[in-house]
């Protein structure tokens, strides 16, 4: 038996180690169980928007984000023809969340990344190699199989709890008998990623080519990688595009005056976009993360995404319970939140693919008649790039009678303060107040000593605005930065807010 650990993680994927960076940040203990040894090499998610940027400032990496990710200057909407519909434009400095609510990148690129900084925290061990075989939930804890695969040894060990993020075809998720509910979304696309210092000349956005036929998407990802995705036809397969000569005449409309010999075909691959949802996202102690509580269809790029924003969710809250500063029933609330939130943006991904992809003839001419018009409904560009996703679902820690109206469940701006700070640095994982009048000395004072910060939303700042919309005078906000009530009166607030003492840098909380 290798011994007892808090938390133990299936799978090191952009999941499961955002999740361990988070808890290791508040001080726990974590074992990263990983079936490989090192990186997967192959690319697969290209994009991530503002909020999950957010996520990555938390985990202390946004800078080395930015060095190995571009910013995308919005989406380009085009037919057969390759000619313009409809485009829409985003500010690449960055909007409501404080970051480019866009951001391409190669995803070996950002677990490299992800692992490097995870070394810092020493309570966290990731084990390559380690191919988890049976999982055993019981009263007090769960314990977990493996066995070494160069050696074949097997080992164990006990967990307080388990976070199953080991994608698609889970163990942890086949282990509790959890089903994935189909939500009737299933195309065979075939993906390429090509390597050439050539410029290509093309607008550094996301181009959609809308088209019954061959549905297209074309990005670049780098400064030197690109990445196509062109639907399959029925009888079609990777197999029949096996090098550059073969994928040559799809990427013509981009690439027809480069020769083949400048580019290097870094993947060809097929894959089966679908919709599916876990049934039950826990069990006991045993939780699941990622691709192994949800498929989403890439067409809006949250796939990786919403996995970052479970490992974000769960994590200060299974950190508060080991703690001893929150109740467990607070873990009731994960998914609770994120299960109608993940269903919400499949919902949009398949609505945006069968829009771009279906119809036919006669949906080809209904796109060709609709799509130049979108840019001129009011409102609709702003909803498209304003980077600001649902808000979660009413639990124990999103309080408001009205969900579909106000702050609540939503995240706050991560406006700019006057000291130069933004308010995510301010909140720190912790409790916070913003406010639009000013703390007496003592009110903030009582606010601190229970760990919560204040932020006073000064008149005609962005955070008073935000306020003031909603009209609100107050709102008590999570360490996620979601919105959990609102009210008026500051000491009101802060009473129903839990002592909750907030990260470091070196994780050098109080042992668990």
């Amino acid at each position: 038996m290798s011994g007892n650990v808090p938390v133990v993680l299936v799978g090191a994927g952009p999941t499961g180690l955002t999740a361990a960076t988070l808890l290791a940040r508040y001080g726990i203990e974590c074992l990263v169980l990983e079936r490989w040894d090192g990186i997967y090499p192959q690319p697969r998610a290209v994009h991530l928007d503002g909020e999950i940027r957010r996520i990555l400032q938390c985990l202390d990496v946004g800078e080395e984000f930015d060095a190995i990710s571009r910013p995308a200057l919005g989406l380009r909407l085009l037919d057969r023809h390759m000619r313009v519909l409809a485009q829409f434009d985003r500010d690449p400095s960055g909007g409501r969340n404080g970051h480019p609510e866009a951001n391409l990148f190669d995803q070996p690129d950002l677990e490299a990344v992800l692992r490097a900084n995870l070394r810092r925290y020493p309570r966290v061990m990731v084990r390559g190699n380690a191919e988890v075989v049976g999982i055993a939930v019981e009263t007090d804890g769960v314990r977990v199989d493996f066995v070494d695969r160069p050696s074949g040894t097997a080992d164990s060990v006990r967990a307080r709890y388990l976070l199953g993020c080991d994608g698609a075809n889970s163990l942890v998720r086949s282990a509790l008998g959890t089903t994935m509910r189909d939500l009737r979304f299933d195309q065979r696309w075939l993906v390429v990623d090509i390597a050439t210092t050539a410029e290509l000349g093309r607008w550094d956005g996301v181009h959609q080519i809308c088209d019954p036929v061959r549905a297209a998407t074309y990005m670049r990802i780098g400064r030197t990688r690109y990445r196509w995705e062109f639907r399959l036809r029925p009888g079609e397969s990777a197999s029949d595009y096996k090098d550059f000569a073969d994928v040559r005449p799809l990427l013509a409309p981009w690439i027809e005056d480069i020769a083949a010999a400048e580019f290097e075909v870094v993947r060809v691959a097929e894959y089966t976009f679908r919709a599916r949802l876990a049934d039950r996202w826990r069990q006991g102690r045993v939780f699941l993360l990622g691709d192994a509580a949800h498929l989403t269809p890439p067409f809006i790029g949250q796939g990786m995404g919403a996995g970052l924003r479970d490992a974000a969710n769960l994590a200060w809250k299974l950190a508060g319970v080991l703690r001893g500063e929150l109740p467990p029933d607070v873990l009731d609330t994960y998914e609770t939140e994120r299960k109608p939130h993940a269903r919400t943006m499949i919902r949009l991904a398949k609505l945006t693919g069968v829009t771009m992809t279906a119809g036919g003839e006669t949906g080809d001419r209904l796109r060709g008649w609709i799509a130049p018009q979108l840019p001129r409904v009011p409102g609709l560009a702003g909803a498209i790039l304003s980077g600001e996703s649902p808000p979660l679902h009413r639990s124990a820690l999103v309080r408001a009678p009205w969900m579909r109206r106000g702050l609540v469940g939503r995240l706050i701006p991560n406006a700019r303060l006057a000291d130069g700070r933004r308010v995510d640095d301010v909140i720190a994982g912790r409790f916070a107040v913003v406010t639009v009048t000013t703390p007496t000395a003592r009110e903030r004072a009582n606010a601190e000593q229970r760990g919560v910060a204040v932020l006073t939303a000064g008149r005609g700042t962005e955070l008073h605005r935000w306020l003031r919309r909603a009209r609100a005078a107050a709102a008590l906000i999570r360490p996620d930065g979601t919105v959990q009530r609102c009210g008026r009166e500051l000491p009101a607030l802060c009473a129903t807010a839990p002592r909750f003492a907030p990260w470091d840098a070196a994780g050098e909380g109080a042992r668990v």
